[in-house]
């Protein structure tokens, strides 16, 4: 995310202006939008690697897998923001009736950079803590084989598991399916376990 806002705006103009915007994608928060970075190779392959993973396993059942052209929309925060990818499991709950734009993601997994990691983790974590679908967050490193799972508990706590080996898996129990290490990071080079 850019250190340069733009004016400010509502999220109903900042979604206009995205939905005819052909230049770049930003995010809102707040009334500031920001211009987000293109993402690297590594990046792209983690997401579409994920993005098959798991369309795979949730093939035929009531869940759908979304890359990072959807929108979410985080209400109580102002903010509307693309993650890399988003599962939702069951009825999807949308802005307005143009389908571009949800509210209401079970799973969202951001791919980390070094222009974004600390938002990721800090900010932008505590929006999409707000939304009361979401049951767990997944943060992948694209410089490293690392990642590290946030699951809603019960009690509204938040819990963290860490996976750092390319033999593990990631249980995503919320959505009944899991994530090989070794697939999510198949063909991306430079990385260490």
């Amino acid at each position: 995310m850019s250190a340069e806002p733009q004016p400010h705006l509502s999220f109903d103009d900042w979604l206009a202006i995205e939905r005819t915007s052909t230049d770049q994608r930003c995010e809102y928060v707040a009334g500031e939008v920001f211009a987000m970075a293109g993402g690297s190779e590594e990046h792209n392959l983690i997401v579409a690697n994920v993005v098959r993973e798991l369309g795979n396993q949730l093939k035929g059942r009531p869940c759908r897998v979304y890359p990072s052209d959807m929108k979410v929309h985080i209400a109580t925060a102002e903010v509307g923001a693309y993650p890399d990818v988003m599962v939702i499991c069951g009825e999807r709950d949308f802005h307005d009736g143009r389908r571009d734009v949800v509210t209401n993601p079970t799973l969202i997994v951001e791919v980390l950079s070094d222009s974004t990691e600390a938002y990721d983790r800090g900010d932008k974590f505590r929006y999409y803590r707000s939304l009361p679908s979401l049951q767990a967050y997944l943060l992948l490193s694209q410089d490293r084989i690392q990642a590290e799972l946030f699951l809603r508990q019960s009690d509204g706590t938040w819990s963290l598991s860490t996976y750092q080996e390319s033999s593990e898996s990631i249980p995503l129990s919320v959505i009944e399916a899991e994530l090989s290490l070794a697939e999510v990071y198949d063909k991306v080079e430079g990385i260490s376990g």
